[in-house]
């Protein structure tokens, strides 16, 4: 029997998916541990969807002046070849390297909300990912601007966003390694890191409203004003991330990133290994 979620776990997790959806320690996976260990039960697969969907309007309000200019860029561009800007060349970017995650995530639905949400598997990713991380800091040449950025980096990285449906891998941290592998500096590639999740997140969000308020046993069911309260909250908190995020990620390594990974890792193995939590 699904459990009802109560104001409390609405409004915590919806913080933690605020806090922790754009930085690169994987959101799915801090809200499948998080729940497992301070309520007993997952959230689900479908409140992690429909509260993303208030860190995706924090994505559309932080960078509203460059989504008008991309967009309008784009419509210009399909009529006057002369207006063929950058702005043009990144509005096909993101819908060109959105579609690998819609056709999978839509193929893969049934098993992303069920056998790819074991906490074994969460632990393993955020462990792996570090390492993944490391590579791109130590190999990545972190040169070109967004100004360089190549429809051949969009669907690289286009095609790395499909790890983040996989709880532990995030979905920030696996586009802006594949950005960083391609030689992009480290905001360049969080920047466009975040206009690519915006088609895939907010797709992902609608998909999953009417399954948020009929779980059938994949989690707890919350309610309608529970989940506006949890998104809201998501929002505030996530706009703040973004800010903090981008300034940080200008001057520091994605390794402060791995090194928490490894040992929220490590901790959940032990957690899983002893019995103090249930895998499923």
């Amino acid at each position: 029997m699904t459990d009802t979620m109560t104001w409390t776990q609405s409004i915590v997790l919806g913080a933690l998916q605020g806090l922790t959806e754009f930085l690169p320690i994987s959101s799915s996976g801090h809200l499948r541990i998080a729940s497992e260990l301070m309520f007993g039960e997952d959230a689900g697969a479908s409140f992690t969807a429909v509260t993303q969907l208030g860190t995706e309007a924090a994505v559309l309000l932080f960078f509203a002046k460059d989504i008008v200019r991309i967009i309008a860029a784009w419509f210009r561009g399909l009529f006057h070849a002369e207006e063929r800007s950058l702005d043009y060349r990144i509005g096909w970017y993101v819908i060109l390297a959105t579609i690998p995650i819609g056709i999978i995530g839509f193929v893969l639905k049934d098993q992303i909300r069920t056998t790819g949400r074991n906490l074994w598997l969460v632990a393993i990713m955020l462990i792996v990912f570090a390492g993944v991380f490391w590579l791109a800091e130590r190999y990545g040449k972190k040169q070109r601007p967004l100004e360089k950025l190549t429809l051949r980096d969009g669907l690289v990285m286009g095609g790395a966003q499909c790890m983040a449906l996989i709880p532990g891998v995030s979905r920030s941290g696996a586009t802006a390694s594949a950005g960083l592998f391609l030689g992009l500096e480290r905001e360049a590639a969080f920047r466009f890191s975040f206009l690519l999740a915006i088609p895939a997140v907010t797709a992902s969000g609608l998909f999953s409203l009417p399954d948020a308020f009929n779980p059938s046993g994949e989690g707890m069911e919350a309610t309608g004003p529970q989940l506006l309260v949890a998104t809201i909250v998501a929002f505030i908190v996530g706009y703040a991330a973004i800010a903090w995020l981008l300034k940080f990620v200008s001057n520091h390594s994605m390794n402060w990133f791995g090194a928490y990974r490894v040992v929220l890792g490590v901790f959940l193995i032990i957690l899983l290994s002893t019995g103090a939590i249930s895998a499923t």
